[in-house]
């Protein structure tokens, strides 16, 4: 913990820190964010600031230009999870003049049908890619731009266009001359502090994006500071340790009671998957252990009537994390009490069960759950449970001796399509299973 917040290499493959805690450090450019902070770390702290900067300033004039009523964010993995989830969970405070879209799958329907409710005059597309050369992101921008120039009636490109990107030639060459970067040491679902967030800005303004930042920051100093016993991370990744290592437990369900939240299993997935599937060391070496369990989930209460079948009474074990609201947001706020019961209820249910000599009726209990409680479903509060998560899946990949900040795994399909592909325009499948 302390190596990565001092700025180390712990991202051992790539050669890379992992630094993604300085993007939501909003205190001054120049403090002394750790010990004795290298040169390396007030420099990168200063740049983090800048482009902060620049990104609130840009999101504020979008939000004031009535011309454009649509916002379509293109990327995919963090480059599009991350801004999805924030975006949804906070919509009680986004702008009501401005729709955010978010396309990421390279299915033609994922663009097309965004695109049939647009104007060009009226849309402002964001392309999310450190290179510029995300395949996926790639095809999805060139079809945009496509029906930019075929619908826009002369409309200039590069008034409609940004780039979230460090290849600022290839953005040039795709028509766009407004960019803002991020760094090597920012993984992309570590991303939604930076530029990349830049949908969630437009959305919510820069004061409730500071706040985000803020509520994120606070969970970085409570990861740092407080006593192992009482860290909320740690003990959370050593729970993860014990259920997937002690007791064989495959799997994690997450349940939030929250439709704000509806996204928060799917963003949750590449975040603890993608960091801690890994079957090796850091050193490369083959593990005796199991780590990442499969995390899933849906929104309650729409869960109970999908899988909590399997939950209460299948063979398998499967913990569940409820996360609940204190308070609801601001449509009938009526509803809230009854949503809030059912996710208590469930959880009574899967730990103290129900004794029948039905057997179709019995249930075990001694089943686990944990519940993670939110005061409200604001911007500050949601930062911190990012960050939360981030931690937690960070110290289980310690306990674990992986680098959860790498992505290896991800390669050899890409790879692969790039032969496939022109192999289905020609027929020619010589060499292929």
């Amino acid at each position: 913990r302390d190596a990565m917040f001092a700025g180390a290499l712990v991202n051992t493959t790539e050669q890379r820190a992992a630094l993604h805690h300085l993007l939501r450090n909003v205190a001054s450019a120049s403090v002394d964010i750790v010990p004795s902070a290298t040169e390396f770390i007030v420099n990168a702290q200063q740049e983090v600031a800048a482009t902060r900067r620049a990104m609130l300033a840009y999101a504020e004039a979008v939000r004031a230009d009535e011309r454009i009523t649509d916002v379509v964010g293109i990327g995919i993995g963090g480059s599009g999870l991350g801004p999805a989830m924030v975006v949804a969970a906070l919509e009680d405070i986004a702008a009501p003049a401005k729709r955010i879209h978010f396309v990421s799958n390279v299915d033609g329907m994922a663009l097309g049908s965004v695109l049939r409710g647009l104007r060009p005059r009226n849309t402002l597309f964001l392309i999310a890619s450190k290179t510029f050369t995300t395949a996926e992101t790639m095809v999805n921008a060139h079809a945009a731009r496509d029906w930019f120039v075929a619908q826009g009636g002369g409309l200039p490109i590069d008034r409609h266009f940004v780039g979230l990107t460090t290849h600022l030639e290839a953005a040039r060459a795709f028509g766009i001359a407004t960019t803002f970067g991020f760094w090597d040491w920012v993984g992309g679902r570590f991303s939604l502090w930076s530029a990349i967030g830049l949908p969630i800005a437009i959305a919510i303004g820069a004061d409730a994006f500071g706040a985000l930042l803020a509520g994120a920051h606070a969970m970085d100093e409570h990861f740092r500071h407080a006593p192992l016993e009482r860290n909320l991370p740690v003990r959370l990744g050593l729970l993860d340790v014990w259920y997937r290592n002690f007791h064989g437990f495959t799997s994690r369900c997450i349940a939030p009671y929250s439709h704000g939240l509806r996204r928060l299993p799917a963003y949750l997935q590449q975040l603890e998957m993608e960091s801690n599937g890994k079957g090796v060391d850091w050193q490369g070496r083959a593990l005796p252990y199991a780590t990442a369990p499969v995390v899933w989930g849906e929104a309650g209460t729409n869960g109970q009537h999908a899988f909590f079948q399997m939950i209460h009474q299948g063979h398998d074990v499967i913990p569940v994390e409820f996360i609940v609201l204190r308070r609801g947001g601001r449509d009938l706020p009526g509803h809230h009490p009854r949503l809030v019961a059912n996710a208590l209820a469930q959880a009574q249910a899967l730990m103290l069960g129900r004794a029948s000599a039905d057997g179709h009726r019995h249930f075990s209990g001694n089943r686990p759950s944990s519940v993670l409680v939110l005061e409200q479903l604001d911007a500050a509060s949601l930062g911190a449970l990012i960050a939360l998560y981030e931690h937690r899946v960070a110290v289980s990949g310690m306990v674990w001796g992986i680098n959860s900040f790498d992505q290896w795994g991800v390669e050899l399909g890409k790879q692969l399509a790039a032969n496939i592909e022109p192999r289905l325009a020609t027929g020619d499948t010589t060499g292929l299973d």
